[in-house]
């Protein structure tokens, strides 16, 4: 069965930029009859939009009391504060705002604060690591320090008679114990540690 046309089909509303004409008609129902109850607005001025595209239209572009002109410095470092605080909280950071409009600060915000945010992180963090890279350095320094200090101690506590003692069952003859020389000591140790003294004899009688 075919749905009945009773006629109640929804009204398109205008949904474009608003016109002068639009805007008289707004201004002078909310003048006479307060800002409130929009849907009603919209249909008692003879608009024929909704009850959301007045409130922001009157909020927005068309109350007396809306401060116009760029944002100061004192504007500037308040909407940074309360945005810590609230963070995107446009309307409630607007109400401590005289005559600036929740649109224009969230606008405000997204074109200049939040860049300018970004721009002094980024030139803090580069500067943060510019300051912590000595104390880096030291500290690579001192442990290079005492890996010298723990490689000393090793080497002076060698045992060159364990070295050489080959009497144990499970000693090993063959060429282990120069790697464990060369281990312990530095090359020029080792050179100073073979070199053998020529007998006085040999020297005599030569």
């Amino acid at each position: 069965m075919a749905p009945k046309n009773d006629g109640s089909a929804k009204k398109v509303m205008n949904k474009g930029a608003w016109t002068e004409e639009e805007d008289q008609k707004l201004s002078q129902y909310i003048e006479i009859h307060g800002a409130k109850r929009w849907t009603t607005v919209a249909v008692k001025a003879g608009l024929n939009r909704c009850g959301k595209s007045c409130r922001l239209r009157w909020l927005n572009y068309l109350r007396p009391n809306i401060k116009r002109g760029n944002i100061s410095d004192a504007e500037e470092d308040l909407i940074l504060r309360l945005h810590k605080l609230l963070g995107n909280r446009w309307s409630l950071i607007a109400g401590r705002l005289p005559g600036r409009t929740d649109n224009e600060i969230k606008n405000y915000w997204n074109s200049h604060l939040s860049k300018k945010i970004n721009h002094k992180e980024k030139a803090l963090e580069v500067t943060t690591s510019k300051e912590t890279m000595p104390e880096k350095l030291l500290d690579i320094v001192q442990g290079d320090i005492e890996d010298a200090k723990e490689i000393g101690n090793s080497k002076a506590n060698f045992d060159a008679n364990g070295l050489f003692d080959f009497s144990a069952a499970d000693a090993s003859h063959g060429l282990e114990w120069v790697d464990k020389l060369l281990g312990s000591y530095s090359l020029e140790s080792v050179d100073n540690f073979l070199e053998l003294e020529e007998d006085p004899w040999i020297t005599d009688n030569r």
